[in-house]
């Protein structure tokens, strides 16, 4: 049950201390947490939840802002539960953005006082939805200046999934010819930004609504999403890498037969979680290994393409050179709305809404 806003304002927010020695006393501090999986009247905000000691190379951030992810929301419903449930409670959250309290032993790039921003793994069991979070040091970059931590939290998740598709797996290069399918989403906007940074033709396909925000991101074309079963007929044999956001049938056979020979074909919406869910984690990753490969092979064979699965990475040169595009304002994730931690429900429930437009953020304040 939520506690109300009077109540947390009254909360004094303890602050930790002695971090780094691996044996400092706990401390406690406020965090959204699951404890069982279900709608988004299951969230918690509890008062005194452990933070866990540091490992020589984890830096402790005080929380500014938490984005809220597509994720967060499959998590809490139940998405991963092979995974997680054994280790309930959870806190939600993979991107931050706040101010560095306290940094390991083994920590030389990043310092107290310092302003940050980053993303957790999408594993992570300890999120962001809590006052003060814990990344690794390769986690974190320092936040461009010209961003409030509001903005700066829509941004690393989204844009760090868009990276590890197109630069670490499909490797696109200048002049090559990009189609992200589903633009208008966070992760579809930063694969823009990110291709046309990387001199990349973007091609998009998106909702009427978001059209202004990917041609503001740089893409040479937009295409009503409505007519993926004529994009094959119109863009057969086009690209060098498609980034399906979407996922279903009709986005994967229509992106992978706009594809040159050579090309990747990289969908968000891999089976790997779902088939774990279903049967287990041994048995289902086995299973899900083994459809990831008969469609590699499959689509080797038929039209010579690489066909991945992408899932976001830690990746300390994607998020540096995310920060150096946000710094000169060519990497931006817009925000519809933010809320303050204790309304992390309300925050839940408006990121369910498919007519809701931007980024939604929790706030700790």
């Amino acid at each position: 049950m939520l506690v109300r806003k009077a109540t947390m304002r009254a909360h004094l927010r303890t602050v930790p201390k002695r971090f780094g020695d691996g044996g400092q006393g706990m401390s406690t501090c406020r965090a959204v947490v699951l404890p069982r999986f279900g709608g988004p009247e299951v969230l918690e905000v509890r008062l005194n939840e452990p933070i866990p000691d540091l490992g020589p190379s984890e830096v402790l951030v005080r929380t500014k802002a938490a984005g809220i992810n597509p994720l967060d929301l499959k998590m809490r419903g139940g998405y991963g539960k092979s995974l997680f449930k054994p280790l309930l409670p959870l806190i939600l959250g993979r991107d931050v953005s706040g101010e560095i309290t306290a940094v390991g032993k083994a920590v030389s790039q990043l310092h107290v006082g310092q302003e940050v921003f980053g993303s957790l793994h999408p594993t992570a069991v300890r999120g962001t939805y809590t006052d003060y979070a814990i990344l690794a040091d390769e986690q974190l970059a320092p936040k461009p200046a010209n961003l409030t931590h509001v903005a700066a939290a829509a941004i690393p998740f989204a844009a760090l999934t868009a990276w590890r598709a197109l630069h670490s797996m499909a490797q696109i290069r200048p002049g090559q010819r990009v189609l992200v399918m589903g633009g208008g989403g966070a992760v579809g906007l930063a694969a823009i930004y990110l291709s046309r940074a990387l001199g990349c033709q973007v091609s998009c396909t998106c909702g009427k609504r978001s059209i202004d925000l990917v041609k503001e991101a740089g893409a040479d074309e937009t295409i009503d999403y409505t007519s993926e079963e004529n994009i094959q007929g119109q863009f057969k044999g086009q690209f060098d890498a498609v980034l399906d956001t979407i996922g279903v049938e009709e986005t994967e056979a229509a992106g992978v037969n706009v594809l040159k020979r050579g090309g990747h074909y990289l969908t968000l919406q891999g089976e790997a979680v779902s088939l774990a869910d279903k049967y287990g984690l041994l048995a289902g990753g086995a299973l899900a290994a083994a459809t990831l490969l008969r469609k590699q092979v499959q689509y080797r064979q038929s039209h010579g393409i690489e066909y991945w699965w992408a899932i976001m990475r830690t990746d300390v040169e994607g998020l540096h050179e995310i920060a150096r595009l946000a710094k000169v304002n060519k990497l931006r994730i817009p925000v519809g709305r933010s809320f303050p931690l204790t309304e992390a429900s309300e925050a839940h429930r408006l990121r369910e809404n498919k007519a809701n437009q931007g980024k939604v953020i929790l706030e700790a304040q």
